[in-house]
């Protein structure tokens, strides 16, 4: 299949600047619901049951009517105790049959419902996480995470419930009208026709419910992807002090929730209203046909409690189908919404036949690299970018912000591929790698870490799960993390709170060298690892970062001289060019750029060497 092309999940129209105006796809497409036929087939024995006994329960509800018609007719009317327990008996065993088959249909429509919804969500969850970079920059964690909840509780409801609901009252309907005919001809007829005059409004005003529906579900879905993303920068919207504004722009979307509910509401109560009245006004119509036909002769007392008893049958699965219909669409909308991120497939993916890397540290080769970032085609970043770096080598690349440095990263993780060119790691193109073999062989240390809510353990072994408390150890102490981690009470049990937010900068980055470590990749990657640290985390920090660099091909942006002073080479980068390579002294005799970024960046440190 075709990958789709990531797309915002909002309206383009829409003012995006209002978090309540944004607006979520409105089709409401019932075939989309074929979608969720590879996940229901795979359980076709528990759908088996499920329609064993919505058959069952559908059969004694259907024999309940009949056997009142028998105890009135052939027990009171007849006055004979003999036939009233038989007619009774035969009564408990309908309910019974009713009550015991509804349980077990319950019971597996629910499972499967339950099973579904949980294969739909795994399946929702690692598709996302296979995603390229370019997916997330077009589409709202949120609205992601709404449809990992929301959509897919629609979902859980249609097939836990609404279908099994469906297929019953169709089957009620259709048996309780034949019912009917065979009862009393006449009063079908009448039967029908009020059906149809029940039918016309209640379609008119689920149409109306269903607008209402949707409305009330896209504000939920504004304020939950607006939440979101306000909660995960809690810091930043403490630091610029904007905590009324925020609560002020939620507020507005959590009412814009409540009135669109309370609108759906008003709707979904006059609609019931609308239901019960008419269909109860339909029965004691019908009743009263069928008492004029009970004193005339026409009809037995019996014939007339059977007759209301299928009649009220047929109303109400009509008016329940009405309701099934809506419920249908509003899932058919919901998993049109999953279906978008089930038949998505990231711009990047692994070879059919990949190769093998070379043990070892490996070189890194960029031949005359071009790339433009998806969302900005037409601004190059790399133009024509060639250098090499020798297997073992430590090389430091430098540039002015913007000159393309981070992005060298980015196509060695293969996130992005390149417009032209070849980017080589250890003599194989990326493109010939599998990526999960490629990104093991790579350890990175960003500048920005990223602490996931748990022990400083599982932290160190998230870059290997498999590693031992030994293991986990020995790469803390490679890293200088054990100085600090091991004088916590609980040591590497100790939690570190909500992305880490109970450690200081050099205590995170300390984590974040020992997480890269525990791989033993033989190349690593540092972003600007020292870049917002004091001195002495610093110096703690580059302890560390010069004890693993042993054994092992280093690619480090800095700006810091010391992590410069310390390569084997230097590789100035500007415009997404390689302009100048060598030491630190040769690039300030013959690098202007150089010298200058030396003089801006180095110079305080410079004079305290």
């Amino acid at each position: 299949m075709a990958r789709l092309p990531p797309r915002p999940l909002a309206d383009p129209g829409c003012d995006m600047s209002d978090p309540v105006s944004t607006q979520r796809p409105t089709s409401r497409h019932i075939g989309s619901l074929r979608a969720l036929r590879p996940f229901i087939n795979r359980y076709r024995l528990q759908i088996g049951f499920a329609t064993l006994f919505l058959v069952v329960s559908a059969a004694g509800a259907l024999a309940v009517p009949a056997a009142v018609g028998q105890v009135i007719d052939r027990g009171f009317m007849a006055e004979n105790i003999g036939n009233i327990n038989r007619w009774f008996w035969l009564l408990f065993a309908a309910a019974a049959m009713m009550a015991v088959g509804g349980g077990l249909r319950f019971y597996w429509v629910s499972w499967l419902g339950q099973r579904v919804v949980a294969d739909i969500r795994q399946a929702v969850y690692e598709r996302v996480l296979s995603m390229s970079p370019d997916f997330f920059g077009t589409t709202r964690t949120g609205e992601v995470l709404s449809r990992l909840n929301t959509d897919t509780t629609l979902v859980e409801t249609l097939v836990g419930s609404t279908v099994s609901f469906g297929v019953r009252n169709m089957l009620m309907l259709v048996a309780s009208s034949v019912a009917l005919v065979l009862t009393a001809p006449s009063l079908a007829g009448v039967i029908g026709m009020l059906i149809v005059l029940i039918i016309a409004p209640v379609v008119m005003l689920g149409r109306w419910v269903r607008r209402l529906s949707r409305n009330a579900q896209d504000r939920v879905a504004d304020f939950s992807a607006h939440g979101d993303e306000t909660i995960n920068a809690v810091q930043t919207v403490q630091t610029f002090a904007q905590e009324a504004r925020e609560h002020e722009r939620f507020a507005v979307a959590v009412e814009s929730a409540f009135i669109a509910a309370r609108d759906r509401i008003r709707a979904s109560t006059l609609l019931i209203v609308l239901i019960i009245l008419m269909t109860f006004g339909a029965i004691t119509f019908v009743l009263w046909l069928g008492a004029r036909s009970v004193l005339s002769g026409e009809m037995t007392p019996g014939q007339l409690g059977q007759f209301v008893l299928y009649a009220a049958i047929a109303a109400g699965s009509t008016a329940s189908l009405s309701e099934i219909w809506s419920q249908l669409q509003r899932a058919a909308g919901a998993m049109e919404r999953l279906a978008e991120l089930l038949e998505a497939r990231p711009s990047i993916v692994s070879p059919p036949s990949p190769r093998s890397l070379p043990p070892g540290p490996l070189s890194v080769a960029f031949d005359a690299v071009e790339f433009a970032y998806p969302a900005r085609p037409d601004e190059a970043v790399l133009r024509g970018l060639s250098f090499q770096v020798s297997a073992g080598e430590t090389v430091a690349i430098v540039g002015p912000s913007g000159a393309g440095k981070s992005t060298l990263f980015q196509l060695l993780l293969r996130f992005y591929d390149p417009a032209a060119g070849v980017v080589r790691l250890g003599g194989v193109d990326v493109r010939e790698l599998d990526l999960a073999d490629l990104r093991r062989a790579l350890g990175v240390v960003p500048q920005d870490v990223v602490m996931f809510s748990g022990s400083a353990a599982e932290n160190i072994a998230y870059g290997n799960p498999a590693a031992d408390s030994g293991l986990i150890a020995r790469a803390a102490q490679s890293a200088h993390a054990d100085e600090f981690v091991e004088r916590w009470p609980e040591g590497y049990d100790t939690f570190l709170g909500e992305r880490g937010m109970r450690l200081s900068g050099g205590q995170r980055q300390r984590i974040a060298i020992a997480r890269a470590l525990i791989k033993q990749p033989p190349l690593l990657l540092l972003d600007e690892a020292t870049a917002s640290l004091d001195a002495e985390s610093e110096r703690l920090v580059q302890e560390a970062l010069n004890d693993i660099s042993v054994d092992r091909t280093v690619l480090v942006i800095a700006h810091r001289l010391a992590t410069v002073r310390r390569a084997d080479r230097i590789v100035v980068v500007d415009h997404g060019r390689v302009v100048a390579q060598g030491s630190h002294e040769q690039l300030v005799a013959d690098s202007p750029l150089y010298a200058r970024l030396a003089r801006l960046q180095f110079l305080a440190e410079d004079g305290q060497a």
